[in-house]
């Protein structure tokens, strides 16, 4: 029993335009966007199966949205409308309503809530809730941004995705970085353990017993990190971390460093000790852009599941958790999987900076 035949999917260039529009907007529809990454892995020529695989998802599902494109086009990747009560709220209020949180605050705030609004507008409170998911509108929510206005941005990110796509034969690729000024905190009070019905407990007040840095390098094919920490950050133990790396890396491997443009990178100390060893290439990333080094994600796990819960008494201790975090991470590595061409990353600057200018523009 084969079952019935796969229909291919052919996408016209606009439709393929607008899908990957779609499926890079997760935030506000999750379900659209997963439904458009469906239908662009079916362009493929894949099978439901296969897309069901690849996605996660059933070949049921695979097939219901391939079926759904097929007949009604983008339009069928929506939902439909819902059977309910009729609509009390005209279009006109609810323009209103979008409208001013956008283009106003009130009186003594920065910024509406869903009760000031309700009240300016003579409206329920739950009525501005749903106004505002409908249209993904967050105004209590903030993100923080920085553009970087490095001169060699292009070359630098089309330098370093390189490296990550297609890594150098017979060569190790480094994302090396440090994580400084790691404090050693323990809760004024013993933390109370998770229990059925009650989350962990902790004091909001501690007590310092100092700090310490970690320079850690992570090898992009295998995940496995190489790390050591000292009290001071500078060039010196940046020099002392070089040293452990060239003992720890076969001497007939060529070595490509990842790193930011931090001074302690970049000293005559280390200058010298770089020309004494050609088999190193220094890749240096745009400034702001910290995002593409790989070792900043590892730090993330660490902090998330090591340092930001735990509670050391000492630096002893705080450095006894780091290496042990270390030592578990390389019983079973997992190396990072970079997915976006420098081409998809510029692409995406270019938009995001065409925004900010734009909205820079109207508010001035």
């Amino acid at each position: 029993m084969k079952g019935h035949p796969t229909t291919r999917v052919h996408l016209e260039p606009a439709e393929k335009t607008e899908l990957e529009h779609l499926a890079r907007q997760k935030r506000r529809t999750r379900h659209v966007a997963f439904r458009a990454q469906i239908i662009l892995q079916c362009d493929q020529g894949l099978s439901d199966r296969r897309v069901g695989a690849l996605l996660r998802t059933s070949n049921g599902t695979v097939g219901l949205w391939r079926r759904r494109f097929l007949a009604r086009g983008l339009d069928g990747l929506f939902d439909e409308p819902r059977v309910g009560a009729p609509r009390q709220i005209d279009d006109q209020r609810i323009e209103k309503v979008v409208t001013q949180t956008l283009e106003s605050s009130p009186e003594g705030a920065t910024h509406w809530s869903t009760r000031l609004l309700a009240k300016k507008l003579d409206l329920s409170q739950s009525s501005i809730s749903r106004i505002w998911r409908a249209f993904g509108l967050k105004p209590h929510r903030q993100e923080s941004f920085v553009l970087s206005k490095d001169p060699q941005l292009v070359q630098k990110v089309r330098d370093i995705v390189g490296l990550y796509l297609s890594p150098p034969v017979n060569a190790l690729v480094l994302c090396v970085d440090e994580k400084s000024q790691i404090q050693a905190l323990s809760r004024s009070q013993p933390i109370l353990p998770l229990r059925p019905g009650q989350l962990e407990r902790r004091t909001p007040d501690y007590f310092r017993h100092g700090t310490t840095t970690l320079f850690a390098a992570l090898d992009i094919a295998t995940g496995k990190v190489i790390g050591q920490c000292f009290p001071k950050h500078r060039s010196q133990e940046f020099r002392k971390f070089l040293d452990l790396l060239d003992h720890s890396i076969p001497a007939d491997l060529q070595v490509h460093l990842v790193l930011d443009n931090y001074a302690t990178h970049k000293t005559a100390l280390i200058h010298r000790w770089l020309l004494k060893r050609p088999r190193y290439h220094l890749h240096f990333t745009p400034t702001h852009a910290s995002w593409l080094n790989q070792v900043e994600r590892w730090f993330a796990l660490l902090t998330q599941r090591q340092i930001k819960r735990g509670s050391h008494a000492s630096v002893g201790a705080l450095l006894h958790a780091i290496e042990d975090f270390i030592h578990t991470h390389n019983q079973g590595p997992k190396p990072f999987h970079w997915q976006k061409t420098s081409a998809e990353i510029l692409a995406a600057i270019t938009r995001f900076a065409s925004r900010t200018l734009q909205a820079h523009d109207s508010n001035v």
